[in-house]
């Protein structure tokens, strides 16, 4: 019999930091426990196909978009996919791979919220929102340094994508449950890495953990670094999560535990392994990336629970 999977989306643009977040996660809860994949593996056409056709990457029209629907439910209900294959390098298709999901399941990408069948997979959908400057700079790192482009073949693709991004990427961000926003300080604003501040709305779609004493250490002054605040977003009230780059891993450690509180005893993640991405060859952490995957962790854990109560 196939145990229903927790099912977490993170969607994003084009070098958004969708792979960082998920392989920390992966890393922080086992990779016995957990199955993570890209779902930009679906397109139509190869590299040279769609320049003949004047396709993108980016719209439905070149990405089988059925077929993404399909391998969702499957993987929902823990059977198991051949996903194809698209290599970056080459711009063309690798042999297809054998993906049997296991008790978490990750998925990330451009348009994993595209359509209602797509989004009634995902548990808790995640939507990464850098400002464009930043994302701009990451993806040149990113491309010149993993796909062999030169930057500025990276910076035409980007200008060629400008009008595409807004039409079939963004309008994801208001399905989300959660909204992820990492920015540099007003202080260093060319920051790209671990001094970034972090911006997470929570929203009422899914329930959060109690962050109250969080709150209450922002509010009165005391810890700055950490902040929660309610507003609104697009018109709903959502908790505002604001982690500055400045943190200090004590500080962190104060978070971590109120969300641990909510979590059940015998979990533990390998905290080690939060926060961690790669500047160039070289392996750096971020405390404000530690506390976004160690929440959405809580969350993968949460909901593990309720499937369990409800086969049990």
């Amino acid at each position: 019999m196939h145990r229903r999977v927790v099912m977490i989306g993170i969607a994003g643009d084009s070098a958004a930091g969708k792979t960082t977040l998920s392989k920390g996660i992966v890393q922080a809860l086992g990779e016995d426990q957990v199955t993570a994949i890209c779902c930009d593996h679906y397109h139509k056409y190869n590299r040279q196909m769609r320049k003949e056709l004047g396709v993108s990457a980016l719209s439905p029209e070149g990405n089988y978009i059925d077929i993404m629907e399909q391998h969702f439910r499957l993987l929902r209900e823990g059977k198991p996919i051949l996903m194809p294959i698209y290599n970056h390098k080459t711009g063309d298709f690798d042999p297809p791979v054998y993906i049997k999901p296991k008790k978490y399941m990750i998925i990330e990408g451009l348009l994993p919220f595209h359509t209602q069948r797509m989004r009634l997979n995902f548990d808790v959908k995640v939507y990464l929102d850098p400002p464009e400057e930043l994302r701009y700079a990451w993806k040149i790192q990113r491309d010149t340094s993993k796909r062999g482009y030169t930057e500025e073949q990276v910076l035409d693709s980007l200008e060629k994508r400008k009008d595409l991004s807004p039409k079939y990427i963004h309008p994801q961000k208001r399905l989300a449950d959660m909204i992820v926003r990492f920015y540099p300080p007003e202080t260093n604003m060319q920051e790209t890495g671990g001094q970034l501040n972090a911006q997470v709305v929570l929203k009422p779609t899914v329930p959060h953990p109690d962050l109250t004493d969080v709150l209450q250490r922002g509010s009165n002054g005391s810890n700055p670094a950490l902040r929660l605040n309610l507003a609104r977003y697009e018109g709903t009230p959502a908790d505002f999560m604001e982690i500055a780059g400045s943190l200090v891993e004590t500080k962190a450690h104060d978070l971590i535990s109120v969300i641990q509180h909510h979590m059940p005893a015998d979990c533990r993640l390998n905290e080690a392994m939060l926060g961690q991405y790669l500047s160039g060859l070289e392996a750096r952490r971020s405390l404000p990336l530690a506390l976004t995957q160690y929440l959405i962790a809580y969350h993968m854990v949460t909901a593990g629970l309720t499937i369990e109560e409800m086969q049990s």
